[in-house]
């Protein structure tokens, strides 16, 4: 079925649908992983985009159970030069258009992704709409400046937790808080409450993995709540849209570091804590997104590539207090921060490196020990 991408400057491509008759419209990025694209598709931090994939072949290994991100997909749409239908690999149990289709997530195929992804590298992400129905090129560049902008949405509040649970190894489970909001935590590692804002299920993961006793609260649990579960340190997730527009995320954020907290954050909950200690965010022209971004940590000297997907970075002019710990080397904005005197640190980049590199996995101990030496102090 002939699909047709037009973008709010006019800039046209056409190509196949290969999930049925579609229409759909949103912020147009390309990301570069050569692999991960389950795990891309199950990122919640993607909601409202409609995704580029560089790599020309994708779904040559099909969807299976263990890579999932999240409990569905909430892109916009999946751009691809060729999807595979016929995958091979022992782990696949569906294949790529029947993932998409079973969740109502358009695909479209036979585009010229680098056309795209070099015109969105010149010129920006900006809002872009498919069709199979509609192919008048003026009409469909008018439904895309219809749509909002990213800056100024708050998506946080369509894919966030809506109720308290534990990670139980592979998938969340639902928990009862007692009356007085304390909570009978499961193990004896550090007890960790984490902010779940679209959070990635590797992040749990590797939380448990590092010694955490995670408990993830939805964003509208006050500072007063947190504390009551007896949670020894905070956790921010990743998530989606503007981050300037959760205000009230951001006053409990300062009401926890107030109280002395240890809190870290990763992608989104990175620029929360930014917000929260005077400084700002500012949307990136084209973004962050691919398993091949070099950060370089300033206080080891060190060079990871990481894993990444944000539209916005953080910015320290009118902090002081805070400094920066990482940094990117492609364009140089700020990949991590840390307080100079609280217990507060965090990282913009994707530790959890699903999909890509194991360079930041240490970042998830480092917490663990200023929690620690903050307990001890």
């Amino acid at each position: 079925m002939k699909a047709i991408l037009v973008l709010e400057d006019g800039f046209t491509l056409t190509g196949t649908s290969f999930t049925g008759a579609i229409e759909s419209g949103g912020e147009v990025i390309f990301t570069t992983g050569m692999s991960g694209y389950q795990e891309v598709l199950t990122d919640p931090s993607y909601c409202g985009q409609m995704v580029c994939m560089t790599y020309p072949l994708i779904g040559n290994y099909g969807i299976n159970d263990e890579d999932m991100e999240s409990g569905k997909m909430y892109l916009a749409a999946l751009l691809v030069k060729e999807c595979c239908k016929e995958p091979s690999n022992w782990r696949a149990t569906k294949t790529l258009p029947q993932f998409l289709m079973e969740q109502g997530i358009p695909g479209v195929e036979g585009l010229d992704t680098r056309a795209l992804t070099r015109h969105i590298r010149i010129n920006g992400a900006m809002r872009g709409v498919i069709s199979t129905s509609e192919f008048d090129v003026p009409t469909l560049i008018a439904r895309a400046k219809a749509l909002p902008t990213m800056e100024g949405q708050n998506l946080v509040q369509v894919v966030q937790a809506q109720q308290p649970y534990r990670w139980a190894g592979s998938k969340p489970e639902a928990v009862e808080l007692a009356a007085d909001g304390s909570y009978s935590w499961q193990g004896t590692g550090v007890r960790l409450a984490v902010y779940d804002y679209g959070i990635k299920w590797n992040i749990l993961r590797l939380l448990t993995a590092a010694g955490f006793d995670v408990l993830a609260l939805p964003p509208s649990f006050s500072a007063a709540q947190v504390k009551a579960t007896g949670a020894q340190g905070v956790f921010l997730s990743n998530g989606p849209g503007d981050p300037a527009t959760l205000q009230k995320e951001i006053d409990t954020l300062k009401d926890l570091i107030a109280m002395g907290m240890p809190m870290t954050g990763i992608c989104l909950g990175h620029q929360l804590i930014a917000h929260a200690l005077g400084g700002s965010t500012t949307k990136l022209k084209f973004g962050h997104h691919g398993c091949n971004h070099p950060v370089k940590d300033l206080t080891t000297e060190r060079i990871e590539i990481s894993s990444q997907n944000h539209g916005f970075c953080v910015v320290l002019d009118n902090a002081p207090e805070v400094e920066a710990t990482h940094i990117n080397l492609n364009d140089h904005t700020i990949e991590g921060l840390r307080h100079k005197t609280k217990p507060v640190m965090s990282i913009q980049y994707h530790p959890e490196a699903a999909a890509g590199p194991h360079d930041g996995c240490y970042l998830f101990q480092r917490f663990h020990e200023m929690i620690s030496a903050n307990k001890l102090g």
